[in-house]
């Protein structure tokens, strides 16, 4: 895990966490219980577990209601009122926060993804390579998250992203480029989408 260790302050994390939950009976996924905690906390927990010490996290439904519930210490919160756009507006919003800081590469991650720990995400970040990198933790070589982007990227890829298909467009066009991460012996990629989903968090 070298790649963490030797450039903490050039690669932010950056967490997707505006979704609304239709599919949950309009429960923003950020609020959603897991151990006890509002899941965003768990979510900005494994990123810093991970080595990230610079945070943003992109609020949208009910981004006042996780203001006052979630304890967020020392992340940036970025609010993205278009966020019915899907995550490509969230994507969009996140890159642009980073404008200014100094980061060289954002640590993409999905706040509904609790199966995926420090560890997966550890080893996206070891493979940074400087502004240039594209890279993906895979599933049984999959392509799936967290992924990671280089600050060259962030123009085109901010650019493609639209509707709820965040990066996809951009990574495909530029699969030759991607660096996978095998990840599937350390982490599970589901997602917390529906009521049956639920069963995933514990109390």
């Amino acid at each position: 895990m070298t790649g963490k260790q030797d450039h903490p302050e050039e690669i932010a994390g950056l967490l997707l966490a505006a979704g609304g939950g239709r599919r949950l009976g309009g429960r923003p996924k950020a609020l959603l219980e897991h151990r006890g905690r509002p899941l965003v906390e768990h979510a900005v927990g494994v990123l810093r577990a991970a080595g990230c010490t610079r945070v943003h996290v992109v609020l949208g439904a009910q981004a006042e209601a996780v203001r006052e519930r979630a304890e967020l210490p020392g992340c940036v919160l970025v609010e993205n009122p278009h966020w019915k756009q899907g995550m490509g507006s969230s994507l969009r919003a996140g890159l642009a926060s980073l404008d200014g800081t100094g980061a060289r590469a954002a640590l993409v991650s999905l706040v509904d993804q609790p199966g995926i720990g420090p560890e997966a995400v550890a080893r996206v970040l070891a493979a940074y390579q400087g502004e240039w990198s594209l890279v993906s933790a895979a599933y049984d070589g999959v392509r799936g998250h967290p992924v990671l982007f280089g600050a060259a990227h962030w123009a085109g890829i901010a650019a493609s992203a639209t509707g709820d298909q965040g990066a996809r467009g951009y990574l495909k066009a530029h699969g030759e480029a991607i660096t996978l991460v095998e990840c599937a012996d350390i982490a599970e990629p589901y997602d917390i989408d529906t009521e049956a989903d639920l069963g995933h968090l514990e109390p």
